[in-house]
């Protein structure tokens, strides 16, 4: 009853959750250009999802599973549906989320058939996949009622139906850690707890055992996703686009939405894109984007490229960025390997390398 009051009064008042305002990019999030002066080691169709062994780089692209080694990448296999997720297993080998519905697992990533698969009729859209000290696999399910690759839909229909899901390889049991999530999209493994990035309210959360949440990071730019342990301690936090007023806007607005979703092609949704600039129907246009036909890097972003690095307790230190006027959007996967810090930018269908010893002079930290 309380936090029905609430609701109400903060939509009358337009503060809460009703609020349009966006935070701005400052302190550790300052704009910069860095992931616009990465090295690109590769470039491919439908870059998804990366997992690293310690001592091989794995990529999910699109269908295909591959190796990478420096700008060369070998396919291991291909599969029939495309690969939403994929992580390193305990022991060696992988696990593959297949089209956010079925897993399978992989000890010997050279083996022809998996050792199991694992189709729960709770899998809906696997986004992404984390192993836990305890053996278990760790998966965010970002939607109950919308696929993997449709998340601009579970945004304008206001869902909060994700969940955090703990899947145990041996019993293939499944385990719903916690749910009613505003799109789940990402988790790490943080001592008894579980890291997760719920997207659509811009924060990062902390959920124990018990399902129990606290709030460890809010009130973000961005829509927060994938996320990846750092060798040094704390973590790499991706954020596939950014949040504007305009979106914030149309959140709030019912009947536009509902009409927008029933009478417009979704690529020209005033909703948040992978990548931009590409179509002459795109909402968000004009003077406010571009001046003299020069595209202003602190135009409102329709698509844009942030990586943050956090510490153990899981606050910022310094974020890279591809701003509006780049190209290396979409940033949804980043690992450390050999010295590297390796990025998926599926806007542009990328992989990318940054050294982390250059990153640490640049920052310092």
């Amino acid at each position: 009853m309380i936090a029905a009051v609430r609701e109400f009064a903060n939509r009358f008042l337009g503060r809460g959750e009703a609020t349009i305002t966006v935070p701005s990019f400052d302190g550790a999030l300052k704009p910069n250009q860095t992931l616009e002066a990465a090295e690109t080691l590769l470039e491919c169709e439908a870059p998804e999802d990366l997992a690293t062994d310690g001592r091989n780089l794995y990529l999910a692209d699109g269908r295909r599973l591959l190796r990478l080694d420096g700008h060369a990448a070998t396919e291991l296999r291909s599969f029939d549906r495309p690969i939403s997720a994929l992580c390193t297993l305990p022991g060696g080998g992988l696990a593959i989320a297949l089209a956010g519905r079925e897993m399978r697992l992989y000890p010997d990533v050279a083996a022809a058939e998996p050792s199991a698969t694992i189709a729960d009729p709770a899998f809906n859209a696997i986004n992404a996949l984390a192993a836990a000290p305890d053996g278990s696999l760790i998966a965010t399910d970002g939607s109950a009622t919308c696929g993997v690759d449709d998340w601009a839909r579970d945004l304008m229909e206001l869902n909060r139906s994700g969940r955090v899901l703990r899947i145990d390889p041996k019993t293939r049991s499944v385990t719903q850690v916690a749910g009613r999530l505003g799109y789940a999209f990402g988790a790490c493994a943080a001592g008894d707890e579980v890291l997760v990035s719920e997207s659509w309210r811009h924060r990062l959360v902390a959920v124990s055992p018990g399902g129990r949440m606290r709030v460890v990071l809010a009130h973000l730019p961005v829509y927060p996703s994938r996320l990846a342990k750092a060798a040094g301690g704390g973590y790499w936090l991706t954020a596939f686009t950014a949040r504007t007023q305009l979106v914030e806007f149309v959140l709030r607005e019912p009947a536009y939405r509902r009409r927008m979703m029933a009478e417009i092609d979704p690529a020209h949704w005033v909703a948040p894109r992978l990548r931009s600039g590409l179509s002459f129907k795109e909402p968000m246009q004009g003077a406010h984007i571009k001046t003299m036909g020069v595209i202003k890097p602190w135009a409102p972003p329709r698509s844009y490229g942030l990586v943050i690095r956090l510490n153990a307790d899981g606050i910022p230190l310094y974020s890279l960025h591809s701003r509006v006027d780049g190209v290396n959007h979409g940033i949804v996967s980043a690992v450390e390997a050999g010295g590297d810090l390796v990025l998926v930018a599926k806007g542009p269908g990328r992989v990318l390398r940054l050294s982390l010893a250059a990153l640490a002079k640049e920052f310092g930290a």
